[in-house]
C-alpha cells in the first residue's frame, strides 16, 4: 500500500472515529469525551491535508519547480500541528467551563466502551502508518501516525479520568483529565511545528544517512581521490548530498566521470533516495565556497 492509500484510510478511520467518540460524549455530557472527540476532527482535517500535500509532493519536477515538490509534506505537518494547537485551546476552554459548572455524568460505561474501541482503530493505524512513514521517509505520513498515537494516549487518559469519576463520583475529574488532555496535544503541536519549520529550513540528513555515506566515501578514497566540501538536507521524502571530488590532474575525462558515477551509485545504495551531486576537481586545486564552510572555519 502506497503513501497516500494509508492516509486515505486514516480519513475513513477519522470520520469512524468522529462518529463514536460523538456518540460517546451525547450519551454522558462528559467535557473530556467532548475533548477527545475535538480531537478527532483535528486528525480528519490533518489527514486530509496530509493527503493534498502528498498527492503534490509526489508531482514530477516542472518549470517552476526543477527541484521537484517534495518539500510540501513539511506543510502537512504544520498545518496539523497548528490545528492542534487550536484544539488544545478550545478543550481547556470547555474544561475550565465545566470546572465551574459541573454537571452528573450518565451513561458511563457505553460512553467509555465506544471510546475504546475507536482507540484501538487508531493505534492500529498508527502503527501501521509509522512503519510506512520510516520505509519512505514521508514527513506528512510520520505526522499524522504520531498525531493518531497522541489521540490514543488521550483516549487512555480520558477513560482514566472517568473511571475515577465512577468511583469516586467526584465530578471535578472529569474537567481535570480534559485539562491535562489538552495539555498533551499541546505538547505534540508544538513538536510537529517545530519539526516543520526544520524541514523547511533544509535540515541536514539523519545522522545514521550521514554514517552511511562516510563509509561509502571511506571505501574510495585512497592517495589518488579525495572528498571535501560535503553538505547535505532533506526535503519532504528526498536526500540530497553535495561534495567535492578530487581526482588526478591528469586522469581523462573519461576516467574522471567512470569514477564519479561508481561513487554516485554506491551512495545511492547506501542511502535509498538519495541525489547525490559530485563537483569533480583536480587533486592540486581548491574550491572555497562560504556556503560548504564548517563553523570551526570561521573562529
Amino acid at each position: 500500500m502506497e503513501v497516500a492509500s494509508y492516509l486515505k484510510v486514516s480519513v475513513a478511520v477519522a470520520v469512524a472515529t468522529i462518529g463514536l467518540k460523538t456518540g460517546a460524549w451525547w450519551l454522558t455530557d462528559s467535557v473530556s469525551l467532548l475533548s477527545d472527540a475535538l480531537e478527532s476532527l483535528v486528525n480528519l482535517a490533518g489527514a486530509m491535508f496530509a493527503l493534498a500535500m502528498v498527492t503534490l509532493a509526489a508531482q514530477p519536477p516542472d518549470e517552476d519547480h526543477p527541484y521537484g515538490h517534495h518539500k510540501a509534506e513539511y506543510f502537512s505537518s504544520g498545518f496539523e500541528g497548528v490545528l492542534i494547537l487550536a484544539a488544545a485551546l478550545g478543550i481547556i476552554a470547555a474544561a475550565v467551563d465545566r470546572w465551574w459548572h459541573p454537571q452528573p455524568l450518565e451513561q458511563l460505561g457505553w460512553g467509555m466502551a465506544l471510546s475504546l474501541f475507536s482507540s484501538g482503530l487508531n493505534g492500529a493505524l498508527a502503527l501501521a502508518m509509522l512503519r510506512k512513514a520510516r520505509q519512505h521517509h514521508s514527513m506528512a505520513l510520520e505526522a499524522d501516525a504520531r498525531h493518531l498515537i497522541t489521540d490514543v494516549w488521550t483516549s487512555a487518559g480520558v477513560l482514566l479520568g472517568l473511571l475515577a469519576v465512577q468511583i469516586t463520583d467526584w465530578l471535578w475529574l472529569d474537567p481535570v483529565a480534559a485539562i491535562l488532555v489538552a495539555l498533551n496535544i499541546l505538547r505534540e503541536g508544538v513538536s510537529l511545528v517545530r519539526r516543520s519549520a526544520d524541514g523547511l529550513m533544509d535540515q541536514a540528513l539523519e545522522p545514521e544517512h550521514q554514517q552511511a555515506i562516510d563509509r561509502v566515501l571511506e571505501n574510495f578514497e585512497d592517495p589518488m581521490i579525495r572528498f571535501d566540501h560535503r553538505v547535505s538536507r532533506r526535503a519532504g521524502a528526498r536526500r540530497h548530498v553535495d561534495l567535492h571530488m578530487h581526482v588526478p590532474a591528469d586522469w581523462t575525462l573519461r576516467q574522471a566521470a567512470a569514477a564519479r558515477g561508481a561513487v554516485e551509485l554506491a551512495l545511492m545504495e547506501a542511502v535509498p533516495g538519495l541525489r547525490a551531486t559530485l563537483q569533480l576537481l583536480p587533486m592540486d586545486v581548491e574550491a572555497h565556497d562560504p556556503q560548504t564552510r564548517r563553523p570551526e572555519e570561521y573562529t
